[in-house]
């Protein structure tokens, strides 16, 4: 099965602070697939990833990266898919700096915004659950088990 969430973080560094959304997806049964890619870096490979996310099966992108957090917005704008961003705390402003590039967006180019760090990390998984679960009756079939157990 090919997967229907890509993960993508702007530096190898952020690889731990994501591990909590990898899990989860997991935990829910979603397939995904993580990349590392630089908005700034590497400018181009983000747009192929974005450009080509939706005929590979992609349905929801999760971008988290930190300092000035650009990935989110440039993903966004190759893509029509729903993009979750999540902003890490990767620098003297503990985040406020990652959060304000994500949360900005202009008009007509929408990224979804999670909370900094690990609530965010942990919301985008689920964010994207509730999305695909319009869709895939597992998906939310197992969410929605979760959040029963949330209840208990």
């Amino acid at each position: 099965m090919s997967p229907l969430v890509g993960v993508i973080m702007g530096s190898k560094s952020d690889a731990e602070t994501l591990q909590p959304a990898l899990d989860i997806l997991n935990q829910l049964g979603i397939e995904h697939e993580v990349n590392i890619i630089s908005a700034h870096r590497n400018p181009e490979k983000a747009r192929q990833y974005a450009s080509s996310a939706r005929e590979r099966g992609i349905e929801v992108i999760i971008a988290a990266a930190g300092m000035a957090a650009h990935l989110p917005g440039v993903l966004a704008s190759w893509t029509t898919l729903p993009v979750i961003g999540v902003p890490l705390a990767g620098s003297e402003l503990k985040g406020a700096d990652a959060l304000y590039s994500i949360v900005q967006m202009p008009g007509g180019i929408p990224v979804a915004c999670m909370a900094i760090g690990s609530a965010g990390v942990k919301n985008a998984a689920y964010f994207a659950a509730e999305i695909l679960g319009l869709k895939h009756d597992k998906i939310r079939e197992a969410y929605e088990r979760y959040r029963r157990e949330l209840q208990a």
